[in-house]
């Protein structure tokens, strides 16, 4: 009774190592839910693809994967002073830490610890990172050789936003090796685009993969939620914390999975073209009378919430008394998995 997400492991296994052949100096990156799958899974899948560095999102989270990976572990979260962990992390040898402003980079030089750190340079997502202006500031505080320099990292924005990074990546990669000669990092190139960088920069290169990795390629992936319940009701009969009115007879279907899955859970979109703000458009109006589409398919159609989901469970309305399932019946739930928690994940052999 569980929302159960099912991998065929041969195909997700084969796409990653498609994607580790690519990708010289790749960095896998697991971090936040793990991509669906769990911290925990995907550190011991990168350890198997043998690769030399893994990287996650907070200090916290080294220590959910430290055990399952054996090599060296980046912490991308910049690296703050009083930051829960991040001190005593300093004291391990495995992590490298991401500095990306001058006043951090002067107390790490300072703690007496030698720390490994990667720079991290401002680019155009205007995120995090120090800006061109400030590397005499870096130059003069390397000098006193207390940090450990594993390199400089860029981090970019998508390419289908900007039609490609190289431009940037390269401008940036050489203005920091200008002040240390450090491999250079990077995240959101093409692989094209990460093939030219390679061939230019002659100090080392290596690419952090997330979601392509992990969610890439044309692996047979499947999410699904159990049903619980099914109730009959009449037009205008009342339901639901909200006592919503029905607008026809049909079924009330009660289903495994709500706001703890991260089901329903919204987030700003890309909406890049006119047919997407068109869709974003027509759903808003529909919720705004009181109805929201769910992930739920149901005899082959995404079907209407009754009310918002509850926290472990959400209550769908189908129409008429056609293709109604019935308990414990598997249905296909649609989520995202970079914000899904899910009950089980099944590797299917």
């Amino acid at each position: 009774m569980s929302v159960v997400l099912r991998v065929p492991a041969a195909d997700w296994r084969a796409h990653q190592r498609r994607v580790l052949a690519a990708t010289p100096g790749l960095v896998p990156v697991a971090k936040g839910n793990g991509y669906g799958f769990g911290l925990v899974r995907l550190a011991g899948e990168a350890a198997a693809l043998g690769v030399d560095t893994l990287a996650v999102g907070t200090p916290a989270e080294v220590a959910a994967v430290r055990d399952s990976f054996g090599g060296r572990i980046v912490v991308l979260q910049p690296w703050r002073p009083g930051e829960p962990g991040a001190e005593e992390l300093l004291a391990d040898e495995r992590v490298i830490h991401t500095v990306s402003r001058v006043s951090d980079l002067e107390h790490l030089s300072a703690s007496g610890r030698r720390p490994s750190v990667l720079l991290e340079l401002l680019t155009s997502m205007k995120r995090h990172g120090m800006a061109v202006g400030e590397l005499t500031d870096v130059r003069r505080v390397l000098a006193d050789d207390g940090v450990d320099v594993v390199g400089w990292t860029v981090h970019l924005p998508m390419p289908a936003a900007t039609g490609g990074n190289a431009a940037e990546a390269e401008r940036l990669a050489k203005t920091g090796l200008a002040v240390r000669q450090a491999p250079a990092w990077f995240s959101h190139l093409t692989g094209a685009d990460y093939d030219r960088l390679r061939a230019t920069l002659y100090t080392g290169t290596r690419l952090r993969i997330g979601t392509e990795l992990w969610l890439g390629g044309s692996v047979a992936r499947r999410t699904t939620a159990t049903v619980l319940d099914v109730h009959k009701v009449a037009r205008g009969e009342k339901v639901g914390y909200w006592q919503h009115a029905m607008p026809a007879d049909g079924h009330i279907v009660v289903l495994s999975g709500g706001t703890a899955h991260g089901i329903a859970l919204e987030a700003p979109t890309s909406a890049a073209t006119g047919r997407q703000r068109l869709i974003s458009a027509v759903n808003g109006s529909v919720e705004a009378l009181g109805w929201a589409r769910s992930p739920f398919t149901i005899a082959g159609k995404k079907r209407w919430f009754v009310e918002p989901p509850h926290m472990q469970a959400s209550m769908v309305f189908v129409p008429g008394s056609k293709g109604i399932p019935g308990i414990g019946d598997e249905i296909p739930v649609e989520l995202r998995l970079t914000t899904a928690t899910v009950d089980e994940v099944v590797l299917e052999e």
